[in-house]
């Protein structure tokens, strides 16, 4: 019976069976640079703990609800969009998030805002922060569905807890009374406490009027922009560029 036969039954008692894939390596290794007993132990454990903090940031970028996944270094720059390179930066470094304040992208359709906040939260996650993605409208759909099901405090608190909430595609149309008090409850509620990132069309100064009470609304309002990173992007669509019918005008110019 072979080392590895041995070491089988032991390793997978102890939950540490995934070793079995590196182990004749690892061997291999520890005979040829004559490691002793505690470096060959090291390297085999931390192994280990690499393909853990692997698996947990699949399984917490899984549990964010991204509709992809999105990496700033993915972004294309070259693109005819203008923000502030200073302010993404300073949000892309995460010291926002120790210190709970929000980020809001703003700008018109397509230039890229729901990708570079997906990116954010893909950073927070491998980061070690919780994250979850939502967009706006299905936000408000998920309260008015937990009232119906009387689950409605389990789910409000599903929106509270994450390190960080990204609320995309913010302010398409007006909000009715319910949803200006789920938007205020929301935002007192991840004050001081967590973070937000909202995505929207419209520009900061127009929100107020998409609430059914402008008393909620200022008072939501004055605590997110006070202690927000605002980034305004302009410019054509973004989106243009990765269609179809584009990549195949661009292909035959070249040609």
């Amino acid at each position: 019976m072979t080392t590895t036969n041995e070491l089988k039954p032991l390793l997978k008692r102890l939950r540490l069976g995934y070793l079995l894939n590196t182990l004749p390596e690892r061997l291999a290794l520890a005979r040829r640079d004559q490691m002793d007993y505690a470096a060959f132990l090291e390297i085999i454990l931390a192994d280990e703990v690499t393909r853990r903090d692997n698996r947990n940031v699949e399984i917490h970028l899984q549990q964010a609800g991204f509709e992809e996944v999105c990496r700033l270094e993915d972004f294309d720059w070259t693109a005819s969009i203008t923000a502030d390179r200073r302010l993404l930066d300073a949000v892309f470094s995460l010291d926002f998030l120790n210190r709970h304040e929000h980020v809001l992208f703003v700008g018109p359709v397509g230039v890229g805002k729901s990708f570079l906040s997906q990116s954010l939260g893909y950073a927070a996650v491998r980061a070690g922060h919780n994250v979850r993605f939502i967009r706006a409208d299905a936000f408000f759909r998920t309260l008015s569905q937990a009232r119906v099901d009387h689950t409605i405090e389990k789910t409000f608190r599903s929106f509270i807890s994450p390190d960080l909430l990204i609320l995309d595609d913010f302010g398409l149309q007006k909000l009715t009374p319910q949803q200006s008090t789920d938007l205020y409850e929301l935002i007192i509620a991840r004050h001081r406490q967590s973070s937000l990132v909202i995505t929207s069309n419209r520009a900061v100064d127009e929100w107020l009027g998409l609430f059914d009470d402008t008393i909620l609304g200022n008072s939501a309002l004055d605590r997110l922009a006070n202690t927000s990173y605002q980034i305004t992007i302009e410019g054509t669509s973004y989106r243009e560029r990765l269609s179809p019918h584009r990549r195949k005008e661009v292909l035959t110019t070249k040609s």
